[in-house]
């Protein structure tokens, strides 16, 4: 066997160790942490989802582009469940981090929609119609409720997604570690390929 070819072998096994190893480790996010994710932020969304319709019923043409973008972020949020259900490790890469930002999003719009609903509360209560307030002050506190839920969730989808990011970062600094290795014992053979 020549010199380049036991070089390539050492390089081939260096690398494959590697990636054998960086496998066993379990830092990745696992299937079942993703879909528990997945199934906590379906809870959420069957709580949210209603709500975005009494928005609309109660607050009138002046909810008429948040219920809009509130509805925008959900369908976003169920089609990001359903392809994760069918590849769970999807979560762990880009995505996954549109998942996160998706979460955000429909925290901040529910805590948005409570503000409001006090606010109209508020002003109905000054004008002395107290059914119309009252109704009013649920659906802000509904809103509050779900975005403490989806603020929970997003927290877990955060978490699991810094989990990856560190992974990848680790991974990726075995493998200039692993290249270095083999360049070293290349360059003690005398094997470097010639540029």
């Amino acid at each position: 066997m020549s010199e380049r070819c036991a070089s390539v072998v050492v390089f081939l096994t260096i690398s494959f160790a590697a990636v054998a190893n960086a496998q066993t480790e379990k830092t990745l996010p696992t299937n079942d942490e993703i879909n528990l994710l997945l199934n906590q932020t379906e809870r959420a969304i069957q709580q949210y989802r209603p709500l975005i319709d009494l928005e609309q019923t109660q607050m009138g043409k002046s909810a008429t582009d948040a219920v809009a973008q509130d509805r925008q972020v959900v369908k976003a949020l169920e089609m990001a469940v359903k392809a994760f259900k069918s590849k769970p490790q999807a979560f762990n890469g880009p995505l996954g981090f549109a998942f996160f930002e998706w979460l955000d999003d429909a925290d901040r719009n529910a805590l948005l929609c409570e503000s409001s609903a006090s606010n109209l509360a508020a002003m109905q209560m000054m004008a002395g119609n107290q059914d119309k307030a009252t109704s009013l002050l649920h659906l802000a506190q509904s809103f509050k409720d779900a975005s403490t839920l989806i603020y929970t969730v997003s927290e877990n989808a955060g978490s699991l997604y810094q989990r990856y990011i560190e992974a990848e970062e680790k991974l990726a600094t075995r493998a200039t570690g692993d290249v270095e290795k083999c360049m070293d014992i290349l360059k003690k053979n005398g094997t470097l390929p010639k540029k």
